[in-house]
């Protein structure tokens, strides 16, 4: 029997869900402020470390006992060990750490293992500066004089545009969908904007609400671009869609701005000459002459639901993502980590943190605007979504600049590190929330890669690899929790889109066991946009948690799914692999005004924490009928209205629905369509009836 997990919790009738949601919700907003321990580098989907934290806190509390202040205290759970299957960034790893437990973290895409290794080793900081300034020796003065202008100055960014032929008479047609390129993130505030004229492409200071101008050449300037949504028009005044203006090739792209450091600090706006022209022509030939030794980006794109749209513009090749100066710049950075002495930690967090900025320098970032980070990252929509107007950065960077290898060495590495030796914890005091220090132990793991070594470690210690978890080399009944994030069935698809960080990371090997493999989609992947195949990959999944498992050990997990085929799967795939739902609990999940939320038919603020335990352990669900799973249901999200939390439509719908169905599962009833259509019904009748009374008291944040 596992000694960590009483034979009932809180986390499955007294869960602090109110509580957490509250701090969860500070936390969303700056993730990489109150976690930057699992903000070193992208990854998708990144949970909240404070509802992480209240879960296993929970886990391991009596139900009699007070849940949120074993949160709020420096609980130990020492001698547990903790399993997550799904790991992605790391954050559940993280916070078993912090408590005090040992840590099982699996992930079957090795750019998340990456993640998960930088979020829990530690790094001496001599050693990381010594490698550092070894790469800066090594590349920046070079890269330094591919971003300047004619008298010496620093070039911050250069601004590019697509361009096409005509179909009907070969003019080249600028794909501006407007002439302000810039303009202040509050232009009510500050209307100053810069224009650039689509004839010429001479730049100049305006407002972001003007009329009409007049270019230095004399051309008029009219508010309208050339493109609208698929379509543009030429000058000539023909229309056509632009995708077929392609015909089959990748746009041409032409230099139009560039922003210029000043020597008094201050930044400018001018138009692209003949000399910045040449200075590219020279990045072209420095690309030709590259040895075959050096990194750059292998591979090609396969079809996938994220990968679709960037095939559609005819971006073949992960290479084609960058253009000439970036090649080079980035190849001299990415070499000159690769050829650091090694393997160390160190080393290892530079070529994460290189694969990271790497976000930020492609063709498929733009520029954000004056009063904010200037770049806008590549993935802000959640797909490879080609840009007419790219943002060329300088990657490198300097003080002034956004998004480059030397701002994102101080903002994430520094951050990090200082957060590993002291981390601080989020925790409501009654008037507000807090950051409060004491609570967590420091994150000095050593990390290994396989149970053998995991056994023998001393101290804290993390198991760190990429596998499919259907299949590990855990012994049976070793794991007191399984707590993850599974992927859900028609959200990012993760691969598809880390392909862009592997293509350079294969050549770096930034670890001696990372994948050399052509791809990271691997056969065993769950996310599936087929409910069937979904269910059946999950459970594999289960079956095998099931496995590891100790007797009275417990198994939860965050969902939130749209669709009601994604919770029959999910439902289901644990009954079948032996699991029991004991609980479904709602609380506060991503950012409610993350970009795929916003985007929803239905906008949800909430994940159910869906806690499960084994048949063979007797474990049996708390409802006795489907009204009193229904009235369960209703009571949990009428506690966080009553507490202020913003609960929408879709928290409602999936919460009722993973209620009703966790009931039903357990009872043994046929979950066949007339089941299903009657809890979808409920669910909507739910919806349409306030659970609550429209005012109600805010918790503060």
């Amino acid at each position: 029997m596992t000694p960590v997990v009483p034979a009932r919790t809180g986390l499955e009738s007294a869960f602090p869900a109110a509580m957490l949601s509250a701090v969860g919700t500070k936390e969303s907003w700056r993730k990489e402020v109150h976690r930057p321990a699992t903000s070193t580098h992208k990854w998708w989907a990144k949970r909240l470390g404070t509802v992480f934290r209240g879960i296993l806190a929970s886990a391991a509390t009596p139900e009699d006992a007070d849940s949120a202040a074993a949160y709020a205290s420096p609980l130990d759970l020492k001698g547990a060990v903790v399993l997550d299957p799904f790991s992605g960034s790391g954050v559940t790893g993280v916070e078993a750490l912090k408590l005090g437990a040992r840590a099982v973290c699996f992930d079957i895409n090795p750019v998340a293992t990456l993640v998960q290794r930088q979020a829990m080793q530690p790094w001496n900081m001599e050693r990381l500066a010594a490698v550092y300034e070894a790469v800066e020796s090594a590349c920046r003065e070079e890269i330094d004089r591919f971003h300047r202008a004619e008298d010496g100055r620093s070039v911050l960014y250069y601004f590019w545009v697509a361009t096409v032929q005509c179909p009907s008479c070969s003019d080249k047609v600028r794909l501006f969908d407007s002439p302000v390129f810039s303009k202040n993130a509050y232009p009510k505030r500050v209307p100053k904007a810069q224009v650039v004229c689509p004839k010429c492409l001479a730049v100049k200071q305006s407002r972001h609400d003007f009329d009409s101008e007049t270019c230095p050449n004399g051309h008029e300037i009219s508010q309208r671009g050339a493109v609208r949504g698929q379509m543009a028009t030429c000058q000539q005044g023909h229309t056509f869609k632009i995708l077929t203006a392609l015909g089959g090739n990748r746009a041409e792209f032409e230099m139009y701005a560039k922003m210029v450091a000043n020597p008094d600090g201050s930044k400018v706006y001018e138009s692209i000459t003949d000399w910045d022209r040449d200075l590219y022509a020279q990045c072209v030939e420095r690309l030709a002459a590259l040895p075959d030794s050096v990194v750059l980006p292998q591979g090609e794109l396969a079809r996938g639901n994220n990968t679709d749209q960037a095939l559609k513009w005819n971006f073949r090749k992960w290479r084609d993502f960058f253009n000439a100066r970036q090649l080079v710049s980035l190849s001299l950075i990415a070499t000159a980590i690769r050829d650091s002495p090694g393997p160390s930690a160190e080393r290892e967090a530079l070529a994460a943190l290189f694969s990271g900025t790497l976000e930020f320098n492609n063709l498929f970032t733009s520029f954000k605007g004056e009063g904010t980070g200037a770049v806008r990252h590549m993935f802000s929509h959640h797909v490879l979504k080609p840009e007419r107007t790219p943002l060329e950065a300088h990657p490198w960077g300097t003080p002034q600049s956004s998004g480059s290898f030397s701002t994102l060495y101080k903002s994430r590495l520094h951050r990090a590190h200082e957060y590993k030796v002291k981390p601080a914890d989020l925790v409501y005091e009654g008037d507000g929330v807090e950051r409060v220090t004491g609570l967590a132990k420091p994150l000095v793991a050593t990390v290994v890669d396989s149970w053998a070594s995991f056994e023998t470690a001393q101290g804290q210690t993390a198991y760190v690899a990429t596998r499919n978890s259907a299949e590990t080399d855990l012994p049976n009944e070793s794991i007191d929790l399984v707590v993850t994030d599974p992927p859900y069935m028609d959200n990012v698809h993760y691969a598809e889109l880390a392909d862009f960080f592997h293509a350079w990371l294969r050549g770096m090997r930034p670890y001696e066991a990372y994948a050399a493999t052509a791809t990271t989609r691997r056969t065993g992947e769950v996310q599936h946009a087929d409910p069937v195949e979904f269910g059946k990959a999950i459970e594999a999944v289960w079956s095998e948690c099931a496995r590891v498992l100790k007797p009275g050990g417990l198994l939860a997990f965050t969902f939130h799914q749209a669709r009601i085929s994604g919770w029959v799967q999910a439902v289901e795939s644990l009954r079948r692999a032996g699991f029991v739902i004991t609980a479904v609990q709602p609380v506060k999940g991503e950012m409610s005004t993350s970009i795929v939320k916003a985007g929803a038919r239905e906008p949800s603020n909430l994940d159910s924490v869906v806690v499960c335990r084994r048949a063979a352990d007797g474990a049996t669900n708390p409802n006795g009928s489907l009204e009193e799973a229904l009235a369960t249901a209703q009571k949990e999200l009428s506690a966080l209205l009553e507490a202020g939390v913003d609960v929408g439509v879709g928290d409602v719908r999936s919460v009722v629905r993973g209620s009703l169905l966790a009931y039903l599962s357990s009872a043994g009833i046929d979950l066949n369509d007339a089941v299903i259509a009657q809890v979808d019904a409920l669910a909507s009748e739910t919806v349409d009836a306030p659970v609550v009374p429209k005012q109600s008291a805010a918790i503060p944040v």
